[in-house]
């Protein structure tokens, strides 16, 4: 953007009122293509509604095992658009919350992604109380839930700088987020509690799996 014009000679302004007369004309045609506001809407529709993540920055890698005790890793998912939050089962309010978004977007959605949760509290998130938690969502063979020891649930919440139960209820909703993960491994979009909808979460999803 240029500052505020400078006053000119009357000859020169002359010519500039008549030059900027031509343009308008032209715009206003539509001789040269969409103008620069039809320009603006596009790069808006393009934009992802969680927050866009820097590009080419792989989501670290873990192997786990699901509520079945098989292994998992995320390598295994590579070439699917994953979605991935970290509950725990004890977790009263933001956890279902969550998982309830999650489940919202799964059915707007006809090819639904991955879905891995992964306990942010390893103890009390036992076979028994991950089969009712997903039961309670509405996630039953829609979602893995991915446990392992705390050791190395440890190592994966500092990797994705995730806040764990153990902070506490308030800390530990405050902080939870979804993460979006593109079909090459790479993390690509990020949601805060307040951004977290089924729209937006389907949007994006979508915007993704469309490359």
């Amino acid at each position: 953007m240029t500052g505020r014009p400078r006053l000119l000679l009357p000859a020169a302004a002359g010519l500039l009122v008549l030059g900027a007369l031509a343009f308008a004309i032209l715009a206003g045609s539509g001789a040269n293509g969409p103008g620069p506001g039809t320009q603006a809407s596009s790069a808006a529709a393009g934009a992802f509604d969680g927050a866009a993540l820097p590009a080419g920055v792989p989501a670290p890698l873990f192997t786990l095992s699901d509520q079945n005790g098989r292994p998992l890793s995320l390598s295994s998912l590579r070439g699917r658009v994953l979605v991935i939050a970290f509950p725990y089962t004890a977790c009263r309010d933001s956890c279902r919350v969550i998982a309830q978004q999650i489940r919202g977007a799964l059915d707007e959605l006809a090819a639904p992604p991955a879905v891995l949760f992964i306990s942010a509290d390893p103890a009390a998130d036992t076979p028994v109380s991950v089969r009712r938690f997903l039961e309670g969502v509405s996630l039953t063979g829609r979602a893995s839930y991915l446990t392992g020891s705390p050791a190395g649930l440890r190592r994966v919440w500092r990797a994705y700088h995730v806040t764990p139960a153990s902070a506490g209820a308030a800390a530990y909703a405050k902080y939870a987020t979804v993460l979006l993960v593109d079909s090459r491994g790479n993390e690509r979009v990020l949601y805060g509690p307040e951004q977290l909808t089924p729209e937006s979460l389907a949007h994006d999803i979508r915007k993704l799996e469309a490359g």
